[in-house]
């Protein structure tokens, strides 16, 4: 298949780019190299897996456009975006054209040059909101839901909160409308926390990997609330077979949203995480706690039941064994962090899904 990957030097997309590749795929990366470590990303691609990389900005049309009508893609990716919730609070209007106008960008070009290609929209459990009707309990030391044991699933209203939440929301629903309108095979994934190789966290998004780098590098991080909040995590090789999996059953996955996290089986609190740290690196990570953000949910966990019955796909990977392979890694990677992402103390915690 000829494979487009917008954001393709971001962690999901080079990690999506690499596999493709290997399973050789004829794959193009597109990308701004605005995110920390996407310069680097690029650089392996291209030295080592011999991918092109385009650098172009998805908030122009005519570009995106340009690249789509000359390859004619049969599947784009789209990956890019703004990602953090804190970042869309400061500069909204940024925001809204990374991820509303660039994905309407990235519609418009496939409607118009590659209308048989096969789309699928990397989109986020923030659509859902803070959730604050479902009931929380504190259970086995982590916050839980009350009643959901399954998780949060597909049929869960909408209530975009933040500028970052509109904005992937608003595309979120670009994206299914143009199946509906205009006949594109598109495919929503909703994501929970994604994880694993070539993540370069940062303070306000990528919290495992975060935390990760940090306790690599005995560099202390600070708790926002008391720790026990939870998110069901998703190792990066199997976020990478649901693209495949929505590939092959395309013609049940066409116009479908699905969301697509650990499940139940992979929920994993900050405290957790910084007890699985401590246990890799022999030493306890430094760690200070500083009031509850606003809007930082206490739990989401999603149902994964419609991706396992439409798509037959599931997480392999757990988190224990997940972990383990991210920090090793990091371990064996040092020279890719820069002093800025190690050093000084910094903040922390599950904001921006």
């Amino acid at each position: 298949m000829r494979i487009v990957i917008n954001g393709g030097a971001g962690f999901i997309g080079c990690n999506a780019a690499a596999h493709f590749k290997r399973a050789h795929h004829d794959v193009t990366v597109v990308d701004n190299l605005s995110r920390v470590g996407s310069d680097a990303n690029a650089r392996w691609l291209t030295e080592t897996l011999n991918i092109p990389v385009t650098r172009l900005d998805l908030r122009e049309a005519e570009p995106i456009e340009a690249v789509i009508a000359r390859l004619e893609p049969d599947v784009v990716l789209h990956c890019a975006g703004q990602v953090a919730v804190t970042t869309s609070v400061t500069d909204p209007r940024r925001d809204f054209e990374d991820n509303a106008l660039g994905t309407l960008n990235m519609l418009e070009a496939v409607r118009r040059r590659a209308p048989g290609a096969i789309v699928i929209y990397t989109s986020t459990n923030k659509v859902y909101g803070g959730m604050e009707d479902v009931g929380v309990v504190l259970r086995d030391g982590r916050y839980q839901y009350a009643d959901l044991a399954r998780g949060c699933d597909e049929r869960r209203p909408l209530d975009f909160h933040s500028p970052y939440g509109c904005s992937k929301g608003a595309a979120d629903q670009y994206v299914r409308d143009y199946a509906r309108i205009y006949g594109l095979r598109t495919v929503v994934f909703r994501q929970s926390c994604i994880y694993g190789y070539r993540q370069f966290g940062v303070e306000d998004q990528g919290w495992v990997a975060w935390f990760t780098i940090r306790a690599a590098f005995g560099a202390p991080v600070t708790i926002f609330g008391d720790g026990r909040q939870v998110r069901d995590v998703l190792f990066i090789d199997d976020l990478v077979n649901a693209f495949e999996a929505a590939i092959a059953h395309i013609d049940v996955s066409a116009g479908r949203i699905y969301n697509i996290g650990g499940g139940p089986g992979n929920q994993l609190s900050l405290l957790e995480l910084v007890d699985r740290l401590d246990a890799l690196t022999g030493r306890k990570l430094a760690v200070s706690f500083a009031d509850w953000r606003p809007g930082d949910q206490r739990v989401f966990v999603c149902d994964i039941g419609k991706a396992k019955a439409e798509l037959g796909w599931a997480p392999r990977v757990g988190s224990h064994e997940g972990v383990e392979r991210l920090y090793r890694w990091v371990d064996a990677n040092r020279g890719l962090f820069s002093a800025a992402m190690t050093g000084g103390a910094t903040t922390g915690g599950p904001q921006a899904g």
